[in-house]
């Protein structure tokens, strides 16, 4: 029963990381291509919004697993991480740069964090 619950909240996680970026992406696209914005003038939004969308990720995949929010946050980015590698491996033949190692790196702190608070907001309160 506990594992189902935590695999439910990280499979909520996971839906809620990737429509935010979907969103972000579709917004952001629109901008560059109706603004005279560049890439470089807001890769810091991005970055910033990317955290956030793991964030609320791990807060979402915590509060419906209800306990060991900490293990649903990780689990939820570690599985996000390995969605985006497969993407990039079999459709440009990559790996991860450092640089990408890096903010993954922090995508999983981020989201343990995340589902940490999320469980203690959104948990049982017996």
């Amino acid at each position: 029963m506990e594992t189902q619950r935590i695999g439910k909240g990280i499979l909520y996680g996971l839906v809620t990381i990737f429509l935010i970026a979907v969103l972000t992406s579709l917004i952001f696209s629109l901008l560059l291509r109706f603004t005279g914005l560049s890439e470089e003038s807001v890769s810091w939004m991005i970055l910033a919004i990317s955290f956030l969308a793991v964030f609320a990720g791990g807060f979402v995949s915590g509060g419906k697993g209800k306990q060991k929010g900490w293990l649903a946050g990780a689990a939820t980015a570690l599985i996000y991480t390995g969605i985006v590698l497969l993407f990039q491996f079999l459709g440009y033949g990559k790996l991860f740069t450092l640089e990408q190692t890096l903010y993954h790196g922090a995508f999983l702190v981020v989201c343990a964090l995340g589902g940490m608070f999320g469980v203690n907001l959104a948990g049982d309160k017996k």
